[in-house]
């Protein structure tokens, strides 16, 4: 063998590609391979003889046995997780299962974290059901089946009850506003009931305001509410009524100022009721912001009018009897006016005059009416004199009677007067016999002095006092029969709030 032909052989190709040719071919060149050779291929060599010793499989023959295995070639495990959904469709598919056999819905739930098991949903149902709700309920709103029974619904119930909401209205709470049960006590409920607080409404009343609105606990702060109560401040509404007023109308806390609040105001101002008038109205009703402005308010003035109320005489109207703006008008119109024609001959003009001076006279018993006018037959008056001081005075449709009586009775015993003088006077039976009509007859009587009832009775205590003092009655001061007066609500007011709520409540009622 030459040594030249070693030469032309590189040296990694001797250590990788030529690894299994024998041993006795090449000992006599590894002979005079120098040490630095020998040195910087020994790692190479290690390497090699490493990766030979592991066992080797083909691609093919590895595809070929995880096929043979059913197993997937991925690193990252797709079958898995197909198999995760799977059965969370099939769980989905059970659950749904589960309300359709007890009769509800779950169309409503497509998106909606659900429990994954059937025992998890039946226990939220049942749960419901302890609180009251029924089928139709759920129903209602579906959604309240993604509450948890320990992480949303107790939590929020507990906190009810601790504010002193009723286990007896839970029910019907729940039934008005059952999204309650998916908001934060913290983030969303505690919020609310500190903004009541701050609006002068007692403790004691949160309860009250909160099961007779429940929908309150919904609003943000910054929204509805806080406009709705700085407006009604802004028109004259006293702020320290504030608190009595929301806690007997909480609504109007959901009501936008733009849509209800305001035109109602404006509208009352266009008949004529001054801004602050309408504050006090609303003060001492605030379920009148309640009335539909256009399907009832505006349709009812209207009917007035119609049957007989002059438009001058609309304003006064509304005052004296606001609840007029959200009755059933129309049927309690025909029914009264064809009623009083029949017992006492009223003509349409008539009809309207009563509506003006008394317009509680609509909503006025059929038996309250016939008692009163068989009393005044009985005490002497004609059917022409009945329809006369019914006309001028309608609120003797509606005395207590035995006012009346003692009042007929010291008119004609200790007074001696004409019945004529009670038909052109009817307000005589409206004074109280002690307060009024003993004493002033008396003093005139001890005077000496001749008068009608009107300038007897028809004026103010300072009044009648300074007419004590003449020697002559002045007739021109004989005044008419008194009629509303617009400025009596706004008169300035004492210290004690109209507001106030009392309601008698059952002191036994369980609490949550």
């Amino acid at each position: 063998m030459k040594i030249i032909g070693y030469n032309c052989i590189p040296k990694s190709s001797i250590l990788i590609v030529h690894q299994e040719l024998s041993s006795l071919m090449f000992c006599q060149p590894k002979l005079l391979i120098s040490s630095y050779y020998q040195k910087k291929n020994s790692f190479v060599t290690r390497l090699q003889c490493s990766v030979a010793s592991r066992p080797y499989a083909s691609r093919s023959d590895s595809a070929r046995s995880n096929k043979k295995q059913g197993k997937s070639s991925s690193l990252y495990g797709r079958t898995s997780l197909l198999e995760m959904k799977n059965e969370r469709i099939a769980n989905r598919a059970r659950v749904y299962e589960f309300l359709k056999s007890i009769g509800i819905e779950p169309d409503e739930l497509d998106g909606l974290e659900l429990p994954v098991t059937v025992d998890v949903m039946k226990e939220r149902v049942d749960f419901l059901h302890t609180l009251g709700l029924t089928v139709e309920d759920i129903n209602n709103y579906p959604l309240v089946l993604g509450c948890s029974v320990k992480k949303n619904m107790i939590p929020v119930l507990d906190y009810l009850g601790k504010l002193g909401v009723k286990r007896s209205k839970i029910t019907e709470f729940l039934r008005r506003y059952p999204q309650v049960l998916h908001a934060s006590v913290v983030v969303d409920l505690a919020p609310v009931v500190k903004y009541l607080e701050g609006t002068d409404i007692k403790p004691n009343d949160i309860p009250r305001v909160l099961e007779k609105y429940p929908e309150v606990l919904g609003y943000k702060l910054e929204g509805t509410m806080s406009t709705s109560v700085a407006y009604l401040v802004g028109i004259g509404v006293a702020r320290r009524e504030i608190g009595g007023l929301l806690t007997r109308y909480p609504e109007i806390l959901g009501m936008r100022v733009g849509r209800v609040i305001k035109p109602f105001v404006e509208y009352l101002e266009s008949l004529g009721i001054p801004t602050l008038a309408v504050a006090r109205l609303i003060e001492k009703r605030p379920h009148l912001l309640g009335f539909g402005l256009e399907d009832q308010i505006k349709p009812n003035v209207k009917l007035l009018t119609e049957f007989g109320v002059r438009e001058a005489s609309i304003s006064s109207v509304i005052a004296q009897y606001p609840e007029i703006t959200g009755l059933d008008l129309g049927t309690k119109l025909h029914k009264q006016q064809s009623f009083l024609t029949s017992l006492v001959d009223l003509s349409r003009e008539d009809f309207g005059k009563l509506i003006e001076k008394m317009p509680q006279i609509v909503s006025l018993s059929s038996t309250a009416v016939v008692k009163h006018v068989d009393f005044l037959k009985s005490c002497g008056f004609s059917e022409k004199q009945v329809k006369k001081m019914v006309v001028g005075c309608p609120q003797l449709l509606a005395l207590n009677m035995d006012i009346m009586k003692l009042n007929f009775d010291y008119f004609q015993g200790k007074m001696g007067r004409e019945l004529d003088e009670l038909v052109d006077f009817p307000a005589f039976f409206t004074y109280g016999l002690e307060s009024t009509i003993r004493p002033r007859h008396q003093m005139v009587a001890k005077k000496g002095l001749k008068c009608s009832l009107a300038w007897l009775l028809n004026c103010s205590d300072v009044k009648f006092e300074q007419r004590m003092k003449y020697d002559t009655i002045d007739v021109n001061e004989m005044e008419d029969e008194s009629s509303f007066d617009m400025n009596t609500l706004m008169e300035p007011r004492n210290n004690e709030s109209d507001s106030d709520y009392d309601e008698d409540e059952d002191s036994d009622e369980e609490y949550l």
